[in-house]
């Protein structure tokens, strides 16, 4: 079984965005990419998601759900499972925080 663009990224990564990070899958896996897209609204962010060879997939607006802990896009954070293109989970400092697309 191929892992690469699988369980492990892909080498070539120079047409996605700076900061992207992998998600591995055992079907495929995924590279995305947060922005913060609006600095007068905390909770509104821009997710872009990218194939293994860097093709963009999806680009959309997500609304974090409410949470007692901030997320900070400047600190570290990974993706976790399940996240796509309608629902992203991100996990920073041991706390999941869920973005949900505007739609």
């Amino acid at each position: 079984m191929k892992l690469e663009g699988r369980q492990l990224p892909p080498k070539n990564t120079e047409n996605l965005p700076q900061n992207s990070k992998w998600l591995s899958g055992d079907g495929g896996g995924a590279w995305f990419h947060i922005s913060d897209c609006n600095k007068w609204k905390a909770s509104e962010f821009n997710i872009k998601r990218f194939t293994p060879e860097g093709v963009l997939d999806c680009d959309r607006m997500f609304v974090l759900q409410e949470n007692k802990v901030v997320f900070e896009i400047e600190k570290p954070f990974e993706y976790i499972h399940i996240s796509h293109c309608a629902k992203c989970r991100i996990l920073q400092n041991g706390v999941v925080f869920i973005f949900e697309w505007v739609g």
